[in-house]
């Protein structure tokens, strides 16, 4: 049989902790790049973008479908390895947890 009281105190404390981890992955960023360089994309670790900057020299108005794929391309690129450390994080945080009838 398990402790219910000792479970709520687990409990509440990993809420707390995720909460801490959720507030540090918002501002932790990560940046990718695409096409050389020529697009840059920052993303937080909360799965936001936080700038995308674009080299001049890659904007020719001829080649808008190409800069648009870079921008896609790196913005995806710098939201998986948010996501990737966020999960990372999260899972320090869970790790432990011993929940009846859960392995």
């Amino acid at each position: 049989m398990f402790n219910v009281a000792q479970l709520q105190k687990q409990a509440a404390r990993m809420q707390q902790q995720m909460e801490e981890v959720q507030a540090q992955l918002a501002v932790r960023t990560v940046e990718a790049t695409s096409g050389g360089g020529a697009v840059r994309v920052t993303a937080r670790c909360d799965g936001s973008i936080a700038a995308v900057k674009i080299d001049p020299a890659a904007l020719n108005s001829a080649d808008a479908a190409l800069l648009e794929d870079m921008i896609l391309t790196a913005a995806n690129q710098a939201l998986n390895q948010g996501k990737e450390i966020s999960n990372t994080e999260m899972g320090k945080v869970t790790a432990g947890m011993k929940l009846p009838g859960f392995g």
